[in-house]
């Protein structure tokens, strides 16, 4: 008599059942094959566990299923012959289809500690930190252009080109970053481009001291490093949380990425008041490294992975992945891509979402100034607040949409009123801005815009995830970097607009129209499904 023991049900087909070990440990340490025969194996769930009777002496045991196959599967032991063979065994059935994910690799033997919060807590905190310290380390640079323009007499034009080097490089990384992170994994590649953005942020000072040259080598550097972080992030975060908890990990992610803006425009005059202008570079640059220490330790790419996720962890995770019944031979061509109009949304939204973003990112102190006559030391409070209740509105806006999915609605219905919330927003925020009299007023509406528009989050940012799981980093990566050539044409624009108009409101009525424009598309295309796997 056997006894079986699994968390799932399995019917074997009417041949011999075969049970493939490619890893085997215990007292005899030895590595064969296993196999379970029976004409008819039946296993029923009883509460999470099954039971079966058939010839020999096999016990399989762990916190995965035997229908859940992929990776290490459960662990195996065999009596018989008065030894005892104990195997970590891999997902191979002969006579069995598995279906899609994967084993957990657990067993009476050898247990995780239980964490005292849960593993994927602890994956997406050290993510918000990281995207913290992503924009945390752009924004020295921009509060310490100025005392840099004045040391080394550099002027307006100049300061233009070196505020957007950091952009050349961003541009080329976002495109190919993703498709790094899907091939050598989240861990790894964002742990490489944090060290190397943490580098560029200790040399900026020296090169600006050296030449122009290599000042703008160094800064584009920087943006190559940072280009990686959002496609990694859209690689990294649907491994570690099923569907009804990603936009929220979204959420508090992007949230640490709008904190960094706040903490380091507001934090670094004091620093750099302190430890001088290398100082401040050093400090966040070392902040960076550390960051690093405790990722490469405490952090694996994929769940399966790790040593401490505990079994039921480890289960909710694999049990809402997404994925497809038939596996994909090859990524997507660019034909292919662009021929099905549910990318094409995902990617006009990106477009719309890096045009209005740095838009406001890059006018709204001069636009405070130049409309309502406020210092700059004001214009910065005004234009810091936004972005402060960016932060927590982001968060809001995935913890709703996961509500919402885990409450039975679909995932396409809810991306669409993210993504509506998101630019519809802004969109109206814009358009009142005419009416605005006082700064106040103003930030208030700057306020509602920014807050709304992280809405977008748990929207376009999210969807790609739904359609193309395999593919998410590569494809992020890839919209991205046209969403980043918009945002180019964004800034640049403004100031043209501004000069031939002499308004703001005249380029702001037309972000308010793309905004219109691409909500539209975006709820008649775009879709929940699976599209490329």
């Amino acid at each position: 008599m056997a006894s079986v023991r699994s968390c799932v049900s399995v019917t074997s087909a009417v041949s011999p059942v075969s049970y493939r070990s490619t890893r085997a440990a215990g007292a005899a340490g030895v590595s064969g094959t296993l196999r379970v025969r029976s004409p008819s194996l039946a296993l029923g769930v009883d509460g999470g566990c099954a039971s079966s009777s058939g010839r020999g002496s096999v016990v399989i045991s762990g916190g995965g299923g035997l229908g859940l196959l992929g990776g290490d599967g459960p662990r195996i032991i065999r009596r018989g012959g008065g030894r005892e063979v104990l195997a970590m065994c891999s997902a191979s059935f002969d006579g069995v289809r598995p279906a899609a994910g994967a084993a957990a690799v657990a067993s009476s033997a050898v247990q995780p500690v239980p964490a005292a919060f849960p593993e994927r807590a602890k994956v997406v905190a050290l993510v918000a930190a990281i995207m913290l310290l992503c924009n945390a380390d752009r924004v020295v640079m921009s509060v310490a252009v100025v005392p840099l323009s004045a040391q080394y007499g550099w002027s307006s034009s100049f300061v233009g080109i070196v505020q957007s080097s950091f952009l050349w490089g961003y541009v080329f990384s976002s495109m190919v970053g993703g498709a790094l992170a899907d091939k050598y994994g989240g861990k790894k590649v964002m742990a490489g481009a944090a060290a190397l953005w943490s580098l560029a942020t200790i040399l900026t000072p020296w090169a600006a001291s050296h030449s122009t040259i290599m000042l703008l080598a160094v800064r584009a550097l920087f943006g190559l490093a940072e280009g990686v972080a959002f496609p990694t992030m859209s690689t990294f975060l649907p491994k570690w949380f099923p569907t009804h908890e990603r936009a929220t990990a979204v959420g508090i992610s992007m949230g640490g990425f709008h904190l960094g803006n706040v903490i380091s425009f507001l934090a670094t005059p004091i620093i750099m008041s302190y430890i001088g202008l290398s100082g401040t570079f050093v400090f966040f640059a070392s902040l960076g490294y550390l960051w690093l220490s405790v990722w490469m330790l405490n952090v694996e790419s994929d769940p399966l992975d790790s040593r401490t996720i505990s079994k039921s962890e480890l289960q909710l995770i694999l049990a809402g992945r997404t994925g497809s019944k038939v596996q994909g031979s090859k990524f997507p061509s660019l034909r292919e891509l662009f021929s099905k109009t549910e990318f094409l949304a995902i990617t006009l939204a990106n477009v719309v979402n890096n045009w209005g973003y740095f838009v406001l990112l890059s006018w709204m102190p001069v636009y405070f100034k130049t409309v309502y006559n406020v210092n700059l030391k004001q214009a910065a409070w005004f234009s810091a607040i936004p972005w402060a209740v960016m932060a927590m509105s982001g968060y809001v806006a995935g913890a709703s949409a996961d509500f919402l999915i885990k409450s039975g609605f679909p995932i396409g219905p809810v991306r669409k009123i993210m993504q509506s919330i998101g630019f519809m927003g802004p969109c109206v925020s814009l358009l009142c801005l005419r009416f605005a009299q006082t700064p106040s007023v103003a930030a208030v509406l700057m306020t509602i815009a920014l807050s709304l528009s992280s809405f977008s989050q748990a929207g376009y940012f999210c969807n790609i995830q739904d359609i193309a799981p395999k593919y998410a980093g590569s494809l992020h990566g890839m919209t991205n970097g046209i969403g980043t050539v918009a945002a180019i044409v964004s800034t640049i624009g403004t100031g043209y607009f501004v000069q031939w108009l002499g308004s703001f409101q005249a380029f702001l009525t037309l972000t308010a129209a793309l905004y219109f424009s691409a909500t539209v598309f975006y709820n008649i295309y775009a879709t929940g499904d699976l599209i490329f796997d």
